[in-house]
């Protein structure tokens, strides 16, 4: 039925891929441009931070369990022209190890899917004095910082007059889409609705990581409950 609604929303388009940021059939979700790179980079996020639980944490059990067995769907899927498109990007970060570091995990291999889906820090449209430096007479503190800002931009203006622009994330080939064939192939088998909808659970469950490890909820409670407060009313036991 879901599937349906997207191929009734984009008017049966005759295309092999979905068209980024058309309507999907759903009120307020677009279609993801980059669904696969986002799901993954967002799932192994996710399982960064569950390692941070006790392993006897059930809710950690579960999240993990379920994180993987979506991550080995998503990662099974590769989108034409993977290895090759893989091949060009390894040769861009090898060529500049400096720019494209934080693109290399521990083991030595490569994430690159955080290029495509790193949030934006939207302005709310207010500026404050410390979104900007004081004009006229400063304290020393701020005359230092403005010394040091000042000599920062003059070092990166002198580096590229050297060795050129240094490359940044966007300047990285994005990884080929998946076609409407595969989306359809990983939403049937993860059976939980469009993958936009998968994406949204994915960034949700990712922030609620946040929050159980804030809140410390694999501790015993500060004050046990009485016995017997959830148990259920059995027949015959209240008149």
């Amino acid at each position: 039925m879901r599937s349906t609604t997207r191929l009734l929303a984009t008017v049966k388009s005759a295309s092999k891929y979905l068209e980024p940021n058309t309507p999907t059939g759903l009120t307020g979700l677009s279609t993801h441009p980059s669904p696969r790179p986002a799901l993954i980079y967002t799932y192994k996020q996710t399982l960064a931070k569950l390692n941070r639980l006790p392993s006897s944490s059930v809710y950690r059990q579960s999240v993990e369990a379920l994180t993987k067995k979506r991550l080995a769907v998503i990662e099974a899927t590769k989108p034409e022209g993977y290895e090759a498109w893989l091949g060009r990007v390894r040769k861009a970060i090898e060529a500049n190890p400096e720019a494209y570091s934080q693109f290399k995990v521990s083991d030595g291999s490569l994430q690159n899917e955080r290029a495509f889906v790193e949030a934006v820090d939207v302005w709310d449209g207010k500026v404050s004095k410390k979104d900007s430096f004081q004009e006229g007479a400063n304290t020393l503190k701020q005359a230092e910082a403005k010394a040091q800002a000042v000599k920062e931009d003059a070092e990166r203006v002198d580096k590229e007059a050297v060795s050129g622009v240094a490359p940044k994330v966007d300047d990285l080939e994005k990884e080929p889409p998946l076609t409407r064939v595969q989306i359809d192939e990983i939403e049937q088998q993860i059976g939980a609705g469009l993958i936009e909808e998968v994406i949204q659970v994915a960034e949700g469950e990712l922030l609620l990581v946040d929050e159980m490890l804030k809140y410390q909820v694999w501790e015993d409670l500060e004050e046990q409950i009485p016995s017997g407060q959830w148990e259920y009313f059995e027949r015959g036991d209240r008149v």
